[in-house]
């Protein structure tokens, strides 16, 4: 596999790494026993134990806040987007079924994998190199000039939820021709307008509403400013 190549990973037993990228739908059209599904259990949890370290020893952030930051970067998105970077849909063994949905693309199916994957380094080389690898792909991504994320409706959900408070997104205004459209959407609540964002279509304008909402957050500046002293 290239991939472990890229990461100086000489395996012991390469067939915990096959098994990272076997879906169950592979296994039950093949009838063979192993699945991603274990592994991605034990990867979930060493990567929570690797980022959790890393903000605790290198960010000073009440707790709350750490668990906020440590969300954003350990979420399905963020999975998603390290393992397209690392070709990992070209890995990934699918049913014929699965595979002719565009599985091999599908957001779940590929942050599994990537948590897999982490739970077969753990396996097969230990703590050390499992962090290792954690250390340049998130706690990399924690570390670039800007602070960027991929799906603030769901980091912005995950804060309120807190809370149990209900959210809603409104599309306000629509501009333009239907192949030129710009959308305004704002995002309430409980009936109270916590943001607004424009956009290319109606997903985007919600995202940039749920952003403008996290940066009017204290918790959201601190950890920016935190981020930007390691620079």
């Amino acid at each position: 596999m290239k991939v472990l190549k890229k990461f100086n990973i000489v395996p012991k037993n390469i067939k915990i790494y096959e098994e990272a990228f076997i879906h169950s739908s592979y296994s039950n059209e093949n009838n063979t026993k192993g699945t991603y599904e274990r592994l991605e259990f034990l990867g979930d949890k060493v990567l929570d134990l690797v980022v959790s370290e890393y903000l605790y020893r290198h960010m000073n952030l009440e707790e709350g806040d750490m668990s906020k930051l440590r969300a954003s970067y350990v979420c399905e998105n963020s999975l998603y987007e390290h393992a397209l970077a690392l070709n990992f849909n070209e890995y990934i063994k699918l049913g014929k079924g699965e595979e002719s949905s565009g599985g091999k693309y599908k957001k779940a199916i590929l942050a599994d994998a990537f948590e897999a994957f982490i739970g077969a380094i753990y396996i097969d080389q230990g703590l050390n190199i499992a962090k290792r690898f954690i250390n340049e792909t998130i706690i990399a991504s924690m570390n670039e000039k800007e602070v960027f994320f991929k799906d603030y409706k769901s980091l912005f959900q995950e804060q309120i939820q807190m809370d149990n408070k209900r959210i809603e997104y409104i599309i306000v205004e629509e501009k333009g021709n239907a192949q030129d459209k710009i959308f305004t959407s704002i995002v309430k609540v409980e009936d109270i307008v916590y943001g607004k964002g424009i956009g290319k279509n109606k997903k985007e304008a919600e995202q940039n509403a749920a952003k403008n909402a996290l940066e009017k957050k204290v918790w959201y500046g601190n950890y920016k400013r935190k981020i930007n002293q390691l620079k």
